[in-house]
């Protein structure tokens, strides 16, 4: 029944380009327990902001504590949810596949269904990369473990921005 009530939610913090602004407010989530989904974090348009985007899950207490403790560090300036229906999210995923030459193809055939690309082939593998939803990349890998060895698998987490201009941050 409790699992029933957790939820994720998406948040997206502007924050200052300093030095140790990650491990802040990393540090702040370890200190209070509050559990990180997926994190990532790279530079604006504007060099001396960075855009991380936080994916945490919880009840809708905790996650009102994270975005109210969150906004009050130094070098946050500007933190929101973004709801998945005003917002865009993508993850990217690298994914490694061992192939002989009749596999070769149907790995192929996957990732073209998929709109995936490959960006390494050696003799008994493949590079996969894929961009899309959690869904899609989910979907994708679910496929590949149906039928083929995945030997490595890296995932870089949600980066969002949300739908239209009346939400744009202006520092």
């Amino acid at each position: 029944m409790e699992d029933e009530k957790l939820r994720k939610k998406v948040f997206q913090l502007l924050v200052d380009n300093t030095s140790g602004v990650l491990s802040r407010i990393s540090g702040l989530f370890s200190r209070r327990g509050y559990n990180i989904e997926s994190i990532t974090a790279g530079l604006t348009a504007d060099p001396r902001f960075t855009r991380i985007t936080i994916v945490a899950s919880g009840d809708d207490e905790i996650l009102d504590q994270i975005e109210k403790q969150v906004g009050k560090l130094v070098d946050v300036r500007d933190i929101k949810e973004l709801a998945p229906e005003a917002s865009v999210y993508r993850e990217l995923a690298l994914i490694k596949v061992r192939t002989d030459s009749e596999q070769r193809q149907g790995v192929i055939s996957i990732v073209d269904i998929f709109r995936a690309k490959i960006i390494d082939v050696a003799s008994d593998s493949l590079i996969v990369e894929l961009t899309g939803d959690q869904a899609k990349i989910d979907a994708f890998i679910s496929l590949l473990e149906g039928g083929y060895e995945i030997l490595e698998l890296a995932r870089t987490g949600i980066a969002g921005l949300g739908r239209g201009t009346e939400n744009v941050t202006y520092l």
